[in-house]
């Protein structure tokens, strides 16, 4: 069989590969499964949302055509009225392009910046389908490695850049290490992007359920924002619209032209129903998405007082969807994932899924971690996670 020999180096998805592992497993009746792997909400959305997306089905026969490529205008314009309030900046209708979800969003964006040969800085652990994009493309990927608090280093990613760097991506709240930016830190890299001509990709796909009240940052208040910055977001976390692939990129109008091109070969347009209904979303769940909010937010704090009382575990970053750990067993991550679903029924993901193994150049704390995400455990289910956790550290894997 021939093969595009990028593609057939990219390795294969790791939320994919996780589900393998329980494919034909059982598990006892007094220990169920606990899937801590995905990063995404399985309840539907609200029943408000879900009422409205009936009445877009029924009564509005163009949601059902072929749309805008660049995306739904009102869709487009709400985004950038939200975004300058909530910024405190300017963003305008067209510095906004709807996408089939974050992950287009980053592909399109890539797809404008660099091509084979040329590179892109990653902050280590990584986002790992930013990482297969790179691959499928022919762009390498420039480790980034941050500190103990998970934090990169704009001192270092400055060393990292050479000719072909095209961009430096961010991901704040992080996945999968949880941990916010702050501010300064966001704008210094801005600084060090605009320096030295680069683009400076920021992901904020878990905006929502960051930590600080405000703004997360200043960027979108530099009124040469877009000279620089590109800005990813998904609806998917927001509203529970994972399956109706609904994301956004903001950046400047040249580039979403670019942008265009892209788009209208491989999806021609965003979901016309999903669009709508994030709309509708944005329009009405306000409170209900501060709810929203309430309870993840709760759910880090559990995580953290769980962890706090495991001394043998170590808590590397907390947030958003995510609990980044470093596990206290001499084998490494990948094994004691599979062994914490054969021994503690927990399907969490490795660290190895999310950087350079220390054979490939790497630190080692890929092979010491693990990616726990609790978005779908209420308290009971980390209070039986911890449970678990607990048994199998005193018995050994």
């Amino acid at each position: 069989m021939r093969l595009n020999p990028a593609m057939a180096a990219t390795e294969p998805p790791p939320v994919m590969e996780a589900r393998r592992w329980i494919a034909d497993a059982t598990f006892p009746v007094d220990r169920p499964l606990l899937n801590l792997s995905q990063a995404a909400p399985t309840d539907p959305p609200p029943a408000p949302l879900l009422q409205a997306i009936a009445d877009i089905v029924l009564t509005d026969p163009s949601a059902h055509l072929y749309g805008a490529v660049l995306g739904y205008d009102p869709l487009r314009a709400r985004i950038a009225d939200t975004w300058s309030t909530a910024y405190g900046g300017n963003v305008h209708r067209d510095q906004v392009a709807v996408t089939s979800g974050c992950n287009q969003a980053f592909a399109a964006a890539v797809a404008t910046l660099a091509g084979a040969g040329d590179n892109v800085i990653l902050p280590t652990p990584w986002y790992f389908n930013h990482k297969m994009w790179l691959d499928l493309g022919g762009v390498a990927t420039r480790p980034l490695e941050t500190g103990s608090d998970l934090l990169p280093d704009p001192e270092a990613a400055a060393a990292l850049i050479d000719d072909r760097t095209r961009a430096i991506v961010l991901v704040t709240p992080n996945n999968p290490g949880g941990v916010e930016y702050p501010a300064a830190l966001v704008a210094a890299f801005r600084d060090l992007a605009r320096t030295r001509g680069l683009a400076l990709v920021v992901d904020e796909t878990y905006r929502d359920f960051h930590s600080r009240e405000g703004a997360p940052h200043d960027l979108f208040a530099d009124p040469e924002w877009d000279d620089t910055l590109i800005q990813l977001y998904s609806f998917s976390k927001a509203y529970r619209l994972t399956g109706h692939r609904v994301g956004a990129i903001c950046a400047a109008p040249a580039r979403l032209a670019q942008v265009e091109k892209w788009l209208d070969t491989v999806a021609i347009c965003p979901n016309g129903i999903g669009q709508r209904a994030a709309l509708w979303g944005m329009e009405h769940l306000g409170d209900w998405l501060a709810g929203e909010r309430q309870e993840i937010l709760a759910r880090r704090a559990a995580m953290e007082d769980g962890f706090a009382a495991l001394p043998d575990w170590r808590l590397l970053g907390c947030g958003a969807y995510f609990a980044y750990v470093a596990h206290p067993f001499d084998l490494p991550s990948d094994a004691v994932a599979r062994r914490l679903v054969e021994r503690a029924s927990v399907l969490t993901l490795p660290g190895t899924m999310f950087g350079p193994s220390h054979a490939d150049g790497g630190s080692g704390r890929a092979e010491a971690t693990l990616r726990i995400a609790f978005a779908n455990a209420d308290r009971d289910g980390i209070g039986i996670l911890f449970d678990r956790l607990a048994q199998v550290t005193r018995d050994g894997l």
